[in-house]
């Protein structure tokens, strides 16, 4: 028997597994097996791709794009999920934001599906920041480590200033961008609100010398709902808001930059949730909360 044998068994049982559910689900309006079909097919779905990024960002370091890695293993996740959970992500970018390099691109995190959103977004020449601990993990890891993952040790300010360093050095060296989370963990909000920001990724920007571009993805609970055990298909909006220039800026106005985008970015979650609400992708929900904020009616 070839060793590849159990192998393809394995992925088949998997790939026949995912459907059978989805339509006991469906016979038997037993929502928690939807809930389970799509968790293993996005577990399916981030091992293979995966494991293509280790073979994909070898090759594109040797070759000399290895800048490159984390946006082509992305897009393979991106209609990976398309096609075996029926979730995607719709970008709304009139700024062209996403096409400016370097920079710091800081976007709303609400729970393990922001692995696709990344995808569905990502920019050429881009690098995720993530806690380090996710280096060791088998598959997963070794694609991060081979493709320029900004690894940040939460538990040391030292180490994490020493990481964002080396950061700097990258982006004015390569023109290689940055993603953060500035809320630092998920929020797995029902409602459209956003976590107190934490300054890393603005501090970054600053010393840098490059803009910060807000990224907004709507209020998707009617989608993802952990607690609840629900995880349905849908259409979920991102909106790229305009860069924010540091220029001329200098560590003591960090305090007002985080504010001014943690409001714009707060202020756009509310209108991009309200329009996810007629779809289902976003439960009913009147304002953002976690900054002090307000949107004119109509906007």
């Amino acid at each position: 028997m070839s060793l590849l044998t159990p192998l393809f068994y394995t992925i088949a049982s998997i790939l026949l597994s995912i459907p059978l559910l989805h339509t006991l689900a469906t016979l038997l309006s037993f929502p928690l097996l939807a809930f389970l079909a799509r968790c293993l097919a996005s577990f399916f779905a981030l091992i293979l791709c995966a494991s293509y990024g280790v073979v994909a960002s070898i090759i594109l370091r040797v070759s000399g794009h290895g800048g490159l890695s984390q946006w082509t293993v992305g897009r393979s996740f991106k209609y990976t999920m398309r096609l075996l959970t029926g979730v995607q992500f719709t970008i709304s970018d009139p700024h062209s934001a996403l096409s400016t390099r370097p920079a710091v691109f800081v976007g709303n995190h609400q729970s393990e599906l922001d692995v696709l959103m990344l995808g569905s977004m990502f920019p050429r020449y881009c690098s995720v920041t993530a806690k380090r601990s996710l280096q060791y993990v088998p598959v997963l890891g070794w694609f991060m480590l081979l493709s320029k993952t900004v690894f940040i040790n939460r538990s040391s300010s030292t180490e994490a200033r020493k990481a964002f360093s080396e950061a700097v050095k990258t982006m004015k060296g390569e023109g290689q961008s940055v993603f953060i989370f500035p809320e630092g963990t998920r929020s797995y909000a029902r409602e459209p609100r956003l976590l107190p920001f934490k300054k890393g990724a603005f501090h970054l920007a600053v010393q840098a010398g490059v803009p910060i571009v807000p990224v907004v993805v709507a209020n998707y609970s009617g989608v993802l709902d952990v607690g609840k055990r629900r995880f349905e298909s849908g259409d979920i909006p991102i909106s790229v808001l305009e860069p924010v220039s540091t220029q001329g800026l200098g560590p003591d106005d960090v305090g007002e930059l985080v504010k001014k985008v943690e409001k714009s970015m707060a202020d756009e979650l509310v209108r991009v949730s309200k329009r996810a609400q007629e779809t289902g992708v976003a439960v009913p929900g009147e304002k953002a909360v976690g900054v002090k904020m307000a949107v004119k009616q109509g906007s």
